[in-house]
């Protein structure tokens, strides 16, 4: 049986817990906001079956952080008990807020890595991402992000088998559906209005992200899926990088990834969003 919380924390932080009150962490973990005897107040996070997600997670943030584009909190302890990481105060966001965002979110992707993939492999929510680099874009997204979720889906029962040949016949011409090639970018990987905070500065806070050198477009068609994102951010960021001919068009492809992890993890109607779009770009 795992140790509780509270003693973990004091083993690892070295200080005793004097409090312990619920926050929100997530779509799927407990979080809380931790008072320690030394003055600290940090973040705490747990779930019953983490496995290697918390130290992704921590590697993630502070591979982000190298960067020096956006804020990124401080990790201070990740192992497959708890992930405990310095605690933002929320301030409220305004509009220099979302162009800070646009801006820094640019200035993110441009600290480019060396190659599509990443050298640690990844985790997103409670699925496995695999990292392991290939020469280009479009032969990483195939063969990394499409192929095994949707072989997931299918092993879940989520998705028809029949789906595997549909999807066969998009990567057939991946090439000519994602645009013109660009160098990697880094990424955030699953950019979502719930995984950006805003300090007490206004500033914006990445936070949970599912990190690998991919294409830049990827994150901004995750914003879009399910909102919560100013125009002033994607404007901010065309400031400064302004987008390839044609990436209104390939949105919905990009978003297919991230709409396969929601059938793998939820089913429902995601899976027939995920039917339609590989229809529509095969």
């Amino acid at each position: 049986m795992a140790e509780p919380l509270e003693q973990h924390l004091e083993e690892v932080l070295g200080a005793t817990v004097t409090g312990k009150h619920e926050v929100s962490g997530g779509d799927i973990c407990c979080a809380w906001r931790v008072s320690l005897s030394d003055g600290r107040t940090v973040f705490a996070k747990e779930h019953p079956s983490a496995g290697p997600m918390f130290e992704a997670e921590a590697f993630g943030l502070e591979w982000l952080a190298e960067a020096n584009a956006l804020r990124t909190p401080t990790v201070l302890h990740a192992s497959w008990r708890a992930l405990v990481l310095e605690f933002i105060e929320v301030g409220p966001a305004d509009a220099s807020s979302a162009e800070w965002l646009g801006r820094g979110l640019a200035q993110l992707h441009a600290h480019a890595p060396a190659s599509f993939g990443l050298q640690q492999q990844g985790v997103i929510a409670t699925l496995p991402q695999d990292n392991a680099s290939l020469p280009d874009w479009p032969t990483f997204y195939g063969a990394r992000r499409l192929a095994p979720m949707l072989a997931l889906c299918i092993k879940r029962g989520r998705l028809p088998a029949e789906t595997h040949n549909d999807l066969e016949a998009l990567l057939r011409v991946l090439p000519d559906r994602l645009g013109p090639p660009e160098p990697p970018a880094r990424l955030h990987g699953d950019l979502w209005s719930g995984n950006v905070m805003t300090d007490h500065r206004g500033a914006p806070v990445l936070v949970d992200p599912a990190v690998y050198g991919g294409h830049r477009e990827v994150d901004l068609a995750m914003m879009r899926l399910f909102g919560g994102f100013s125009p002033a951010t994607f404007a901010a960021y065309e400031e400064v990088t302004p987008l390839a001919a044609g990436h209104q068009d390939r949105v919905e492809l990009l978003q297919l990834y991230p709409v396969l992890v929601h059938t793998a993890l939820f089913g429902g109607h995601y899976g027939s969003t995920a039917r339609r779009t590989i229809t529509r770009y095969a």
